[in-house]
């Protein structure tokens, strides 16, 4: 039946916009930041230069953007045919069960009220449902934790958590055992010379603001670091 059709269509386009956020989290973006742009990306609206040039100046992204346009466009056209196919007095709910189980006959007008009625409450149900708290966080480690056991993405080291004019923002920057600035000072780390300034230090959930030059770089350590967003991204692991 359509509108069965279109339930099922309406409720995977919701897990498949939460696959796109999380598949952008994992490549760098800021949580509340890579919902909307998967969201844009699925509906293909919502975008701004400067959120745009975080999608299209990573390779990753710009896949992932991809798929998510190809399959947004699929679904609005299925659920735009199912829906419209739904208001047809044949394929409505109560017409199919007053033949089936109830002793009078339904209007087609009537009938069709009653149908579009119920696929509201249903459609506002999904609604609720997946932006609720508790269902969204469990959904949510649910399908991160199947992307990067298939390792389809696996996790970077830094966040995008702001974006300027000409590809500039600010990031978080994870240090690792194995990072070639680990127990460096900032000076000798030369971040500097590659265009990225450090504005702070969090360390044991301490921020340290605008720590000094002799400031020494520990394992575990986060810095939030401002510079060319394509510069942070290529040097992350080399400088």
């Amino acid at each position: 039946m359509s509108w069965v059709l279109f339930i099922i269509v309406l409720t995977v386009s919701f897990i498949i916009v939460r696959i796109g956020a999380i598949a952008f989290q994992l490549t760098g973006l800021e949580w509340s930041l890579a919902k909307f742009q998967s969201l844009s990306c699925f509906t293909g609206t919502g975008f701004t230069t400067k959120e745009a040039e975080l999608i299209t100046g990573n390779r990753q992204r710009r896949q992932i953007a991809s798929v998510l346009m190809v399959l947004g466009n699929a679904g609005l056209v299925i659920m735009i045919a199912s829906l419209a196919a739904s208001f047809n007095p044949e394929e409505a709910i109560i017409t199919r069960l007053s033949k089936s189980f109830l002793p009078f006959t339904i209007s087609p007008r009537t009938a069709v009220l009653i149908n579009s009625l119920i696929i509201i409450l249903v459609v506002y149900g999904i609604y609720r449902l997946f932006t609720n708290p508790k269902f969204s966080n469990k959904l949510t480690t649910f399908l991160r934790g199947k992307i990067t056991k298939r390792q389809h993405l696996k996790p970077v080291t830094f966040e995008e958590l702001a974006v300027a004019t000409g590809g500039y923002g600010v990031s978080r920057i994870e240090v690792h055992k194995d990072s070639p600035i680990l127990n460096k000072t900032l000076a000798e780390s030369d971040l500097r010379k590659n265009d990225i300034t450090v504005l702070a230090i969090i360390r044991n959930d301490v921020t340290i603001p605008n720590p000094a030059a002799n400031s020494i770089i520990q394992q575990d350590d986060e810095l939030i670091s401002f510079g060319k967003l394509e510069n942070i991204r290529k040097k992350i692991c080399s400088v």
